[in-house]
């Protein structure tokens, strides 16, 4: 969705977008425990995972970083010099993420306010799993906006 700077505030109530599917393959969830250190067995042991659990589960937080990528497209501003993730709140994992399934992200605007020499927007964030009714994750994310200096001026 392509919006000015100042029509940001006619958003609060709705939705923005919603992301394409990304699949959780075990490949990925193999690459964020090493870039975490992170090697819990229900993550990276296929044959202990798949015996006791069913099957390899993604981590909260490989979930989690999806949402900047995944949100990255849904909001193009025409007039904004930058943003700033600004923090989460309330942030819940509610569901797992089982390896091999897909998930995407869906944003709503909750609420915009002015920021210093920018806008603060609060945006409830659900991360869906495909096929299934309760979602991996929700959580309001706060974000910065800031005007390119020709709005600003």
């Amino acid at each position: 969705m392509h919006i000015e700077y100042q029509n940001l505030p006619a958003l609060v109530g709705q939705e923005v977008g919603v992301s394409e599917w990304v699949l959780i393959d075990q490949d990925r969830v193999n690459r964020f425990a090493e870039a975490t250190g992170d090697f819990q067995w229900i993550h990276v042991d296929v044959e202990r995972a798949t015996r006791e659990r069913g099957g390899t589960v993604a981590h909260g937080y490989l979930t989690l970083s999806l949402v900047p990528g995944l949100i990255e497209t849904m909001l193009i501003y025409e007039d904004v010099s930058h943003t700033i993730n600004y923090g989460a709140d309330r942030l819940r994992f509610t569901a797992p993420v089982m390896v091999g399934k897909r998930v995407r992200v869906r944003q709503t605007i909750k609420t915009v306010e002015p920021r210093g020499s920018g806008m603060q927007y609060l945006a409830e964030i659900k991360v869906e799993i495909e096929n299934e009714d309760k979602p991996a994750l929700i959580m309001d994310m706060r974000m910065l906006v800031f005007p390119s200096e020709a709005v600003a001026a």
